[in-house]
């Protein structure tokens, strides 16, 4: 253990983007099938989603929609099995409704549709577009214990794991999780999770702290299509 697995100041967080957000889960394949897999149904939902998201990308109040396929998902008891998601990027909150309101929208049928803003930035998430990309799913009590629970472990995550970006999102209205966070992350899926479950700070530090604000972490680990 170093000098610092007991100390990791909060990173230098950015403001809020001005942007709204839907985040969309679509479970395909049957959980009884290897994740490694690709069925060509999943294969067949990728395409599609990757259609309907240039359809809505060519709208004047989408900033962006990106598709993003499954790779790794942890057997944790309620993780969302999705093994297709889509984020989708609108010019502000207030465009969120008739984006999704929009035909392209409607014939994606995904599983699970979230609107939502975002509280707090860190580094740029979009740029580059490349590699792995993790969504990970935050159970808590509300979305403020949610974004300060997950601001209170932000700095060991830039600090150890060299996670440089992160873009929390936050869900208007109902939804199964008070947070979303969606960050590009360091390397491969495998050794992401396994670069934090090996480390005595991660349960040192950083889970004490999760627990402290009622989080149950529920990470997604993805690549983009």
């Amino acid at each position: 253990m170093t000098a610092r697995d007991d100390t990791h100041p909060e990173p230098a967080f950015g403001p809020p983007t001005s942007s709204g957000y839907l985040y969309l889960g679509l479970s395909v394949d049957p959980p009884a099938l290897p994740r490694a897999g690709r069925s060509a149904e999943r294969e067949g939902v990728v395409e599609r989603c990757r259609v309907l998201a240039q359809q809505l990308a060519a709208r004047p109040d989408v900033v962006r929609a990106r598709v993003f396929e499954a790779v790794l998902i942890p057997p944790l008891k309620g993780m969302p099995r999705f093994d297709v998601t889509m984020l989708v990027e609108t010019t502000s909150p207030d465009t969120v409704e008739a984006v999704r309101a929009s035909t392209p929208f409607a014939e994606i049928g995904a599983s699970l549709v979230v609107p939502a803003v975002n509280p707090v930035t860190l580094g740029d998430t979009e740029h580059p577009s490349t590699g792995f990309y993790l969504f990970n799913h935050f159970l808590a009590p509300s979305g403020d214990a949610a974004v300060a629970g997950w601001k209170s472990v932000a700095g060991w995550y830039t600090d150890v794991i060299g996670v440089d970006n992160s873009l929390p999102l936050r869900p208007v209205g109902e939804a199964p999780f008070a947070l979303i966070n969606y960050a590009r992350i360091p390397g491969g899926p495998l050794p992401f999770l396994l670069g934090q479950l090996t480390r005595p700070s991660f349960h040192g530090f950083v889970r004490p702290r999760l627990r402290r604000h009622g989080l149950t972490a529920l990470p997604l680990l993805t690549r983009p299509r």
